[in-house]
């Protein structure tokens, strides 16, 4: 009698702009949630930067520790807390844990992609007719209303709506992740909350769903299936691939930046437009996406400079010249938006400034 064949899943390549190789071993936990967020990028790679994902956590001899947040040695680190442990590589980083890991893959992603003349930023981004448009900004200010009203208009393609990357040379390079969708975003996409959907929580309560989703996300990502349950069936948002929204032909995949705007909301009744220097946008863009990232994120980022695998030092000052790089010569703004204003009203007004602007660069 034949005994029977067991089959592996094969291991999932992610090639980030070529910069970067993402390969995720077979039947790792966190698997779902990378196939979901790094879509886009699922492919063959033959970049020499690597970073690879897997479940089983290896067994690493004589760590120091840092009383009870982490164990570590010259070339690896341990989280109790998160159940993650980080191995440095010839080629990069080996990222190891039971749970989802993107939370541990973006940081080190980030910093491999910096090494390649390229980093990560936290913004809305488009191709405005062959102007690259980068448009980083706060958390609920208004980047994916912003990338609505202006994909409406002709000769417009969608880079990114959250998360992107801006290389050394002021290319800007698409990240077409899921978008979510929250309440307030119904005026701007009422196609998508027409038939029979996943309900969400009314407007006024979005903001304390979303406190407790974040206090939660802590603890939710240890544990791969009740993460994955929690993140399709949230009341708070709904993931929409922006293909299935804007259309497929309307994705672009890079463009040379000519603009950059910086959008935060603030106390007054006028919105106010303000011209800044290449400095002060590296170094709030830098900030930025440092602080928009999740706890856990910042955790590990605290944890590789704390024990020295990653230097904080030289991890942000090479980010900051990199993006400094990008920006050369290209004029930055500072556009600060009422807070009162609605995700319709911001976006309106923020597509208005745009075009003006760009316009202006002819």
């Amino acid at each position: 009698m034949t005994s029977p064949q067991i089959v592996l899943s094969p291991a999932a390549v992610f090639d980030i702009h070529g910069r970067v190789a993402v390969t995720v071993a077979p039947d790792t936990p966190g698997e779902a949630q990378l196939r979901d967020m790094l879509g886009p990028f699922l492919g063959p790679s033959a970049s020499a930067v690597q970073l690879e994902v897997g479940g089983a956590i290896t067994r690493v001899p004589a760590q120091s520790r840092a009383e009870d947040a982490y164990r570590y040695t010259d070339d690896s680190l341990f989280l109790p807390e998160d159940r993650v442990r980080i191995v440095r590589t010839d080629r990069g980083f080996a990222v190891e844990g039971p749970g989802e890991l993107l939370t541990a893959v973006v940081p080190l992603l980030d910093h491999l992609c910096i090494r390649q003349d390229t980093a990560m930023v936290h913004a809305a981004m488009v191709d405005f007719r062959g102007s690259g448009v980068l448009l980083p900004a706060w958390g609920g200010v208004g980047k994916t209303s912003t990338v609505a009203k202006l994909m409406a208009m002709p000769g417009v393609g969608f880079l990114a709506d959250d998360w992107a990357f801006l290389t050394g040379r002021g290319n800007l390079l698409s990240y077409a992740k899921p978008m979510f969708i929250k309440p307030h975003h119904r005026p701007i996409y009422p196609e998508l909350f027409q038939g029979v959907r996943k309900p969400l929580a009314p407007g006024w309560l979005t903001s304390t769903v979303s406190n407790l989703a974040t206090a939660v996300h802590p603890v939710i990502v240890r544990y791969p299936r009740t993460a994955a349950f929690t993140r399709r069936w949230s009341p708070e948002h709904r993931m929409v691939h922006p293909a299935e929204v804007f259309g497929t032909d309307k994705i672009a995949q890079a463009a040379s930046l000519r603009l950059a705007v910086f959008l935060e909301r603030y106390d007054d009744s006028e919105a106010r437009l303000e011209r800044r220097s290449n400095a002060w946008m590296s170094s709030r863009i830098v900030g930025n996406f440092h602080s928009e990232l999740p706890t856990v994120s910042r955790r590990l980022i605290e944890a590789l400079g704390a024990t020295g695998l990653v230097p904080l030092g030289e991890h942000f000052a090479a980010k900051t010249a990199v993006i400094a790089r990008g920006l050369g010569e290209v004029p930055c703004y500072l556009l600060r938006l009422p807070a009162s204003w609605s995700a319709d009203r911001t976006s309106d007004h923020v597509s208005a400034t745009v075009t003006s602007l760009v316009d202006g660069l002819a």
